[in-house]
This record gives C-alpha cells, sequence and structure tokens, in this order.
C-alpha cells in the first residue's frame, strides 16, 4: 500500500462519523503527506469504495461524504441540517417491522435502504 493510500485511510478512520467529503480528506491529508494531489484523493476514495472498505454517501449538499462501512446486520441512518449540514448518525434500526411488511406484501426480498431525514439541528433551530 502507498503512503498516501495509507494516509487517506487514517484520516477516515480517525474521523469515523464525520462525513468527510474529498476536500475535506484532502486538506488533513496534506498534514502528514505535503506531496499528495486532491485525484490521488478521488482514485483512492473511488478504489477504497468499489472494493467495500467505506461508503460513498450523498446527503443533498452538492459533495459525496465518506465513512467507513461496518458489517452491520442493518443500516444506519442520517439525520441532516439543511442549514448547516451537519449528520448525524442514527444508530436504531427503526425500519426492520417496516422491511418484513415490504417483503411479505409485494413479494419482495430486500438487501438493503438507506433513509435521510432533512430538517434543522437544535443548534440551527435557536
Amino acid at each position: 500500500m502507498t503512503p498516501q493510500r495509507k494516509s487517506i485511510i487514517d484520516v477516515i478512520v480517525t474521523n469515523q462519523g464525520n462525513h468527510l467529503s474529498a476536500e475535506e480528506i484532502y486538506e488533513l491529508v496534506k498534514n502528514s503527506c505535503s506531496n499528495i494531489g486532491l485525484a490521488t484523493i478521488y482514485r483512492t476514495l473511488q478504489i477504497l469504495d468499489d472494493i467495500g472498505v467505506i461508503y460513498k454517501n450523498n446527503f443533498d449538499d452538492g459533495k459525496s461524504r465518506y465513512e467507513l462501512y461496518q458489517d452491520e446486520d442493518h443500516q444506519h441512518h442520517h439525520l441532516i441540517c439543511i442549514k448547516c449540514s451537519r449528520v448525524v448518525e442514527v444508530e436504531e434500526d427503526l425500519l426492520e417491522q417496516l422491511e418484513d411488511e415490504v417483503e411479505r406484501k409485494y413479494d419482495f426480498f430486500i438487501l438493503n435502504h438507506k433513509l435521510k431525514f432533512f430538517g434543522y439541528c437544535n443548534q440551527c433551530r435557536e
């Protein structure tokens, strides 16, 4: 593994839960690997997404955001503030009963789901 790729993975691991964009990852990686380019970040993120190391998320803010893949029995969900773009993870799987009902009613085997709630965080509501 190249030092650049190791630095990218280290930044993602260190910032797990922060849903960093490629540009944010680039700014953090430059601290330990000053000769890295943004194109290398994008290529590496694509490779890591393709092989299932990270997830690429779209929170409708114009940027893809990344988080580590976690071998979970369920998909976690996201609360997205439409004012400050803060993202909060909802760990509870609130859709298990709905998934069971959809599978039964529509004879459809569900592999996964994604759920995003858009609104205002407690700081932006004030």
